[in-house]
C-alpha cells in the first residue's frame, strides 16, 4: 500500500489569526510544549507504521510525500524540526525509499536563516510560506501575526535557500484591500520568484469583522489577482492554487486524486482507500493537545489513549469525495482510477450533470473536468452531481 503522510503541528507564536479555522494553540518563548510535542508525535508514528506496516497484502511499503503543517510548524524552532525531520526520515526508511517530496509549512516571522538551513539540511524539499498580504492595515485587521517590514528579508532568504521549491500564500478579500493593494502584493510576491502560489478568497462568519468588501467586489479582488498571477507566468492548475509548468504540490495532488494518506498530531486526519472495493477507512485524531500529550499520542494504536474519531466510507460516500476532490483540480478526477475503483466511468454516473454543464461551456472539451471558468462554480456543479448520484441508487 502507498500512502503519503500529513503531520499537523498545532502550535502557533501569537494569537488565532481571525481567518483561520485549523485547530492550534500558542506557545510562549520559553515553553518547553515544542520538545514534549515532537517527543509525543515520533511516539505516535512508531505506533501508526507498526499498525500499517504489519504483514499483509495491504501492508504500508511506500511513502511519496510528506507535508508539515498548521499551526505554525516553524515555531518549533531549527533544532526541534530538525529533530522531527530525521525522526520521520528514520520511521520511513524502514519501509521506503526517501519522499518525492517533503513540504514545510512556516510563518516568516519564525522562519529565520537558522531554521530554512536546519529544514533543508534535514531533506525538506517544499517551503511553503504564509505571506497573506504585505499591507500592514489588513494584516492587523485579521490580526495576523508578524511584521510586514520583515517579509522582504525572510522570502530573500527562502528564495536563496529554497531557489526552485518554495511557494507562498495570499489571500483576496481582506479588510481595507482593494485592487491596487492585491495588485501590489501579487507584483511583490512574485520578484521573489517563488514556484508556486496559493490565493485564497478569504472566508469568516458573517459580521466576524469590519471593512470587509461586500461578496461581488471580494469575488472581483479575487479574480484580478488571478489574472495577475496568470499573467506573470502561473497556471491555476486548482482552484486556489497556481505554479510555475511542473511544480504543483505533488502531496496536495494526491488529495484532489483522493489517494490514500496517514496522519500525525492533533486534529490531524488519514484516509486509507481499498480500490479494489471501492471503500474507504478515515480516522481523525481529537483536536486535544492536551489529552493526546497525556496519553502519549492516539489510542488508535495503542490502548488505553485519546480514542480517534473513525469512520467507514461506503461506495458511494467515497464517489462524492472522490468527485468533490477531482473537480477542484484542473485536470478533473483520475478516469481510469474512478472506473477502476467503482466500476462505473464518470460518464455513465452523473451524465446529466455533464451533459448541461457541457452545453453551457463549463466543461472542457473531451474531459470530465471543469473549465478554468466553471471552476468559480464548484460548488454549485457539485450539488447538482450528488443529487443525480443520489436519484440513480447505484449501491443500493
Amino acid at each position: 500500500m502507498e500512502a503519503s503522510l500529513y503531520v499537523h503541528v498545532p502550535l502557533c507564536s501569537g494569537g488565532k489569526c481571525d481567518y483561520c479555522d485549523f485547530y492550534s494553540v500558542p506557545v510562549k518563548p520559553d515553553s518547553s510544549l515544542p520538545d514534549l510535542f515532537i517527543e509525543t508525535l515520533l511516539a505516535e508514528g512508531e505506533k501508526l507504521f507498526e499498525k500499517f506496516c504489519q504483514k499483509s497484502n495491504d501492508s504500508l511499503d511506500r511513502i511519496p510525500t510528506i507535508y508539515i503543517g498548521g499551526g505554525t510548524p516553524s515555531v518549533l524552532g531549527s533544532a526541534g524540526m530538525l529533530r522531527l525531520l530525521n525522526g520521520l526520515s528514520r520511521l520511513v526508511a524502514r519501509i521506503s525509499s526517501p519522499p518525492e517530496e517533503i513540504a514545510i509549512e512556516a510563518n516568516p516571522e519564525t522562519a529565520d536563516e537558522a531554521f530554512l538551513a536546519a529544514i533543508r539540511g534535514g531533506g525538506a524539499t517544499r517551503l511553503s510560506l504564509g505571506v497573506q498580504t504585505f499591507c500592514g492595515p489588513s494584516r492587523r485587521a485579521v490580526r495576523r501575526a508578524g511584521d510586514e517590514a520583515l517579509l522582504p528579508g525572510r522570502l530573500a532568504l527562502a528564495a536563496e535557500y529554497f531557489p526552485a521549491s518554495f511557494s507562498a500564500d495570499l489571500i483576496s478579500g481582506l479588510p481595507l484591500q482593494s485592487e491596487n493593494v492585491l495588485l501590489d502584493d501579487v507584483a511583490t510576491l512574485v520578484s521573489y520568484k517563488p514556484v508556486h502560489v496559493s490565493l485564497y478568497a478569504l472566508t469568516v462568519k458573517p459580521g466576524a469583522l469590519p471593512a470587509l468588501p461586500c461578496r461581488d467586489e471580494a469575488d472581483r479582488l479575487w479574480l484580478c489577482g488571478r489574472d495577475a498571477l496568470e499573467r506573470a507566468g502561473y497556471r491555476q492548475y486548482e482552484v486556489s492554487n497556481f505554479s510555475l509548468p511542473g511544480n504543483e504540490s505533488r502531496h496536495n495532488i494526491r488529495y484532489w486524486r483522493m489517494q490514500s494518506w496517514l496522519a500525525l498530531g492533533p486534529a490531524a486526519s488519514g484516509t486509507i482507500i481499498n480500490d479494489v472495493g471501492g471503500t474507504g477507512f478515515r480516522y481523525t485524531i481529537p483536536a486535544n493537545i492536551d489529552a493526546w500529550l497525556a496519553a502519549g499520542g492516539s489510542g488508535f494504536f495503542k490502548e488505553p489513549g485519546l480514542v480517534p474519531v473513525t469512520e467507514e466510507l461506503d461506495a458511494i460516500t467515497l464517489m462524492k469525495e472522490t468527485l468533490l476532490m477531482g473537480f477542484r483540480y484542473l485536470e478533473g478526477p483520475d478516469e481510469d482510477v474512478f472506473q477502476r475503483r467503482f466500476h462505473h466511468s464518470i460518464g455513465e454516473v452523473i451524465p446529466k450533470t455533464l451533459n448541461a454543464w457541457r452545453s453551457r461551456g463549463l466543461l472542457q472539451e473531451n474531459k470530465f473536468a471543469l473549465s478554468k471558468e466553471g471552476l468559480l462554480f464548484l460548488d454549485p456543479f457539485l450539488l447538482d452531481a450528488f443529487q443525480e448520484l443520489d436519484e440513480m441508487r447505484l449501491f443500493s
